[in-house]
């Protein structure tokens, strides 16, 4: 029976398929970055630092100010490969491991950590890890990556088509108002002029008539004046 052997690829090359049929490179590999915001340290496995600032929601560059940094944990950078492109949280100043929801933590406030809390997380740090990342998990960490920033990205631009559909109503409903308006303006308008134009004739008339009046009375008074006589 006839035995199709299977072709070799190199591990480096790292490839996704397009709806259209296009077989394109992946992103590069992920890297673990962690920082704190507020009450919680955050982490993520992105494929570099601007990528993790724009999940982050950074404004600035916190690397450079030196408040985020590559970490190298290997149980922060298994929770992370675990859920690519997913901030993860846990309460800041602990070590708790880091989840998708995290809980504010219960010392906000008070001292530092206790010099017992210190020493346990030093000698936690120097256990080994029960979680390693192999080459394979890596890989499939790319993968999620891709799928969640394209998830997010989706997500977005449907954001993005709800408000510019909302400005469009908003906007056509301004048109309608101001429509509205201009065509009152315009009749009120027309109304002033006709009103104008009946004020105009009745002042010529007014004007008429006070100029045959004195006429008609100049006449009367001398008519009495001779009948006086």
């Amino acid at each position: 029976m006839f035995r199709q052997t299977p072709r070799q690829i190199p591990e480096c090359a790292t490839l996704t398929i397009e709806r259209e049929g296009l077989i394109r490179p992946m992103a590069r590999k992920l890297k673990t970055y962690q920082t704190s915001l507020g009450f919680f340290d955050l982490a993520i496995a992105a494929p570099s630092m601007k990528a993790a600032l724009e999940a982050w929601g950074a404004d600035s560059n916190l690397f450079h100010q030196g408040a985020a940094k590559e970490s190298h944990d290997p149980d922060v950078i298994a929770a992370t490969m675990a859920k690519p492109g997913v901030v993860l949280r846990r309460p800041v100043g602990t070590d708790r491991p880091f989840s998708d929801h995290a809980e504010l933590p219960t010392d906000l406030g008070g001292p530092g950590p206790t010099k017992a809390a210190r020493k346990s997380k030093g000698r936690k740090a120097k256990q080994p890890s029960s979680h390693p990342v192999d080459k394979v998990a890596e890989r499939k960490a790319v993968f999620d990556y891709e799928r969640e920033r394209r998830s997010r990205e989706l997500e977005r631009a449907k954001e993005e088509a709800a408000r510019q559909k909302e400005r469009e109503r908003r906007q056509q409903t301004v048109d309608k108002a101001q429509a509205a308006l201009d065509k009152a303006e315009q009749e009120h308008a027309k109304r002033a002029a006709a009103i104008q134009a009946e004020v105009e004739a009745l002042e010529k008339r007014s004007q008429a008539e006070k100029a045959r009046w004195d006429k008609e009375k100049e006449r009367l008074e001398a008519a009495l004046r001779r009948a006086r006589g």
